[in-house]
């Protein structure tokens, strides 16, 4: 049997994850607004259309999910602050990973794309933590260097076991608020957070909803696995869907999702941003990379969705009123 194989993940993994992430306070248990297929401009489509808010994280994203159960499986003496940890991201984990080490008095360094925004770099400085900004395709080699010449410990920002468990966490709670999904669309980068929610369904026996994930033409490493057959290596393009965006698919996450997750759809830039506006039209601030999955169902290319019970995860909140005034001006004079 192939190492890939051996890869998997049980329903009492993600229970246990829960009860942890359940303990943590830095993670909310987020709301799911019902029925808003009339706020998007949806009503005639037949479609039911739920939103799950994961942009109102105390953290602003889903990251903090994960990162606590992550860090629950670290062993003692690498949180005793003799060593320092690394992470590599372009926000949003690096955030959750900087609040979380500056709680527990610990110090640390993110490798964060270029293309990430400024302010992301200043916000997770503001904890604490160290950032080095560099082209996406090196920020694993400068991880490495950091573990193998400085002696840190590397927490991985999506391909991880203990992450991906406690992201199904949030999969129970789409459950427990809308038992009779259909189809939930999320927000793909390295392919955690969509493998974690994916495991969660199926393997609580709601095997007939559709897991649907969701990434930027910009960055489609999920998508481009799924045709090589194996975790993909690319080099993405500019995106305003940064967080999107990473280099390659993790091999943990790729053959989770071989198991779980049904299908992946690509968006545009304009879509992304379409779907920014329209969120922000209706009281959500969402960020690009949060708002894929509604980009995703507005567009069409998830096929023919009426008579079906959607539920798109919101995965990410954080962008500056300057960010938004850049991509929806129309939206936030009004």
């Amino acid at each position: 049997m192939s190492g890939d194989a051996e890869i998997s993940i049980s329903f009492s993994d993600i229970q246990k994850a829960r009860r942890v992430v359940e303990q943590s306070h830095a993670v909310v248990r987020t709301p799911t607004l019902l029925h808003m297929q009339h706020r998007l401009g949806q009503q005639s489509s037949g479609v039911d259309i739920n939103l799950k808010l994961e942009n109102m994280q105390r953290s602003g994203s889903f990251k903090m999910r994960g990162l606590a159960n992550q860090l629950a499986g670290v062993s003692g003496s690498a949180l005793d602050g003799s060593r320092q940890f690394v992470t590599m991201s372009a926000g949003n984990y690096g955030r959750a990973f900087a609040q979380a080490l500056n709680e527990r008095k610990l110090k640390g360094v993110v490798c964060m794309p270029e293309n990430a925004p400024a302010n992301r770099s200043q916000l997770i400085r503001g904890y604490g933590i160290a950032v080095e900004r560099m082209p996406a395709t090196e920020l694993m080699k400068a991880v490495n260097r950091h573990v193998s010449e400085d002696g840190m410990t590397f927490l991985h920002p999506f391909d991880d076991m203990n992450l991906i468990q406690g992201y199904g966490s949030c999969g129970l709670e789409i459950l427990e608020d809308v038992p009779d999904v259909d189809i939930v669309l999320v927000c793909c980068g390295g392919g955690g957070f969509v493998s974690g929610i994916a495991a969660a369904i199926k393997l609580s026996g709601k095997t007939d909803c559709k897991v649907i994930a969701v990434e930027p033409e910009a960055a489609p490493s999920l998508y481009q696995s799924r045709i090589d057959g194996s975790p993909a290596t690319i080099k993405p393009r500019p995106t305003v869907a940064a967080g999107l965006a990473p280099p390659f698919t993790g091999k943990i996450c790729f053959e989770l999702a071989k198991q779980f997750v049904d299908d992946v759809v690509l968006v545009g830039e304009d879509e992304i941003i379409s779907a920014v506006g329209i969120l922000y039209g209706i009281g959500l601030v969402v960020e690009p990379s949060g708002a894929a999955g509604v980009a995703a169902l507005l567009s069409g290319c998830i096929g023919d969705v009426s008579g079906k019970r959607v539920v798109i995860v919101l995965t990410g909140g954080n962008v500056s009123p300057k960010e938004l005034n850049s991509w929806v001006p129309e939206n936030i004079e009004k």
